[in-house]
């Protein structure tokens, strides 16, 4: 047999592979177009369909108000084969809510280093999977971003991912032609794995939202990554010659902005509208007054979250930040679509041990316009900026006229003045202990989360606490004269 012979015997397949949607589901059906249109080009045996995760956003409210159902009546009617969670599926939804999104669905859903905390895993979820196309045997192994804090208090356990991964690829590689790793990781960790791990053909990277036009190759190892919100889609074409027992694999990403939206997605996502905005309709509470927000001074929607999470955590303080609501509330009844659409944000409660120094500094910086103004990226923020602070059981003594940073005259805490060195306990949200906006408010002794709850499922509850509402017209910040 001649090498032209041996190459005239290769075996072509195309792996799509998707991530980090966030539920921006027009994007989805550009998506679906370009992968229907793959399959029409090269055949639905030699063409294979990946998403990484995140596909699902909470701040979407047709994600919001199906539990995330719509997000599996479009993978399905994408005909994806295989896909992985990112944290905005595992930390956000419940495992009931998963059950029902994942069960007796067409797609295959791995992940090797999500296991349920106690029990099983569930029956939709595997460690990996074997893909046969046209002769040729594709592993795929996936894991998921390592925030096992979070994931334990949701049920799940997530343990470090290089050691599951090499265990799988023991596992499977005898079955295998070609590996392909599914990471919701991260770069960094990706470029570890390609450095650390033997037996990865290729790479599929998400999590971090990074890009790679065309992909790099490292160790070995193609390393892919299609960007973030659907702007992309990623191809990997492989070339298996069964004779020699090699492959040439090459990859590229496609925009999909010029593609047309497929339409049978578009009616997925018109009668999850439907859906959602019929559960969301709910109403919970009837206002008699309207309670205002702004971002640049102190306001009662504002000071209503500060006062919420404190009562929830039972502590001597609440702080957020204002830009985690995105509008006002007027009289008259306030429905659970009107309340997600103000407080979008994936964001939960915590409580921080934070010295007085600490706090001075992000009350300081909370004066600051640039600090106003500033718009948080990712770590669950789904705002337009950061605000200033709203805060409870704290009475905050200002001057405007002084120097930037030294403006706070004094600081009371319920009534006392607040001590430098002493720890509190502050109830506040999580962004702010990824060193995200007041970073000052990251250098906690130690913090308690608080999973499932939102911040708006807090919001809920204030809004029909008429005392509280009372409460949070009383100025909390005093200017001095």
């Amino acid at each position: 047999m001649s090498i032209n012979d041996e190459y005239d015997t290769a075996i072509e397949v195309v792996i799509f592979h998707s991530n980090d949607l966030h539920s921006r589901l027009e994007q989805a059906a550009k998506t679906a177009t370009i992968i229907e249109q793959g399959r029409l080009k090269y055949g639905t045996e030699q063409v294979i369909a990946v998403d990484l995760g995140d596909h699902m956003d909470r701040a979407r409210m047709e994600t919001e108000g199906t539990d995330g159902l719509v997000h599996q009546a479009i993978i399905e009617a994408t005909a994806y084969d295989v896909v992985t969670l990112g944290n905005n599926e595992g930390l956000t939804f419940s495992a009931e809510q998963l059950d029902a999104v994942y069960s007796d669905s067409s797609f295959q859903v791995i992940c090797c280093n999500l296991h349920k905390l106690h029990g099983d895993n569930p029956s939709w979820l595997t460690s990996s999977t074997i893909i046969e196309r046209a002769g040729l045997s594709v592993g795929f192994i996936a894991a998921t971003a390592n925030f096992y804090q979070f994931y334990e208090l949701m049920g799940w356990q997530t343990t470090e991912p290089i050691i599951e991964i090499k265990k799988e690829i023991e596992r499977i590689r005898s079955s295998c032609d070609v590996i392909v790793l599914m990471s919701h990781l991260g770069i960094k960790y990706d470029e570890r794995i390609a450095d650390e791990c033997e037996h990865i053909d290729v790479i599929l990277g998400s999590h971090t939202h990074h890009l790679f036009d065309p992909p790099e190759l490292r160790n070995g190892t193609l390393m892919c990554a299609a960007g973030k919100f659907g702007s992309y889609v990623g191809k990997v074409n492989i070339s298996y010659n069964k004779v020699l027992q090699k492959a040439v694999i090459t990859g590229e990403v496609i925009p999909t902005a010029a593609y047309p939206e497929n339409e049978q997605i578009m009616d997925i996502i018109a009668q999850g509208k439907l859906d959602a905005q019929k559960k969301l309709s709910r109403v919970i509470e009837v206002l008699k007054e309207p309670l205002e927000v702004s971002h640049y001074r102190e306001s009662p929607l504002s000071n209503l979250l500060a006062i919420g999470l404190r009562s929830w955590c039972d502590a001597e303080i609440g702080i957020v930040n204002s830009g985690q609501l995105l509008g006002s509330l007027a009289i008259g009844p306030v429905t659970a679509g009107e309340l997600h659409a103000i407080c979008p944000s994936p964001i939960n409660p915590c409580v921080l041990m934070l010295k007085g120094s600490e706090l001075i500094q992000a009350l300081e910086q909370s004066l600051l316009v640039e600090y106003q103004d500033f718009k948080p990226r990712g770590f669950g923020f789904r705002g337009e900026q950061l605000g200033m602070l709203a805060v409870d059981g704290l009475e905050v003594i200002y001057a405007l006229d002084k120097p930037p940073l030294n403006r706070i005259q004094s600081v009371y805490v319920n009534g006392e003045a607040l001590e430098l060195q002493r720890s509190y306990r502050v109830a506040s949200i999580d962004m702010f202990t990824f060193k995200v906006g007041y970073t000052s408010l990251a250098n906690f002794e130690n913090a308690t989360y608080y999973l499932p709850e939102f911040i708006r499922n807090i919001m809920e509850v204030e809004l029909t606490n008429a005392e509280h509402i009372e409460q949070s017209k009383t100025k909390r910040w005093i200017r001095s004269e």
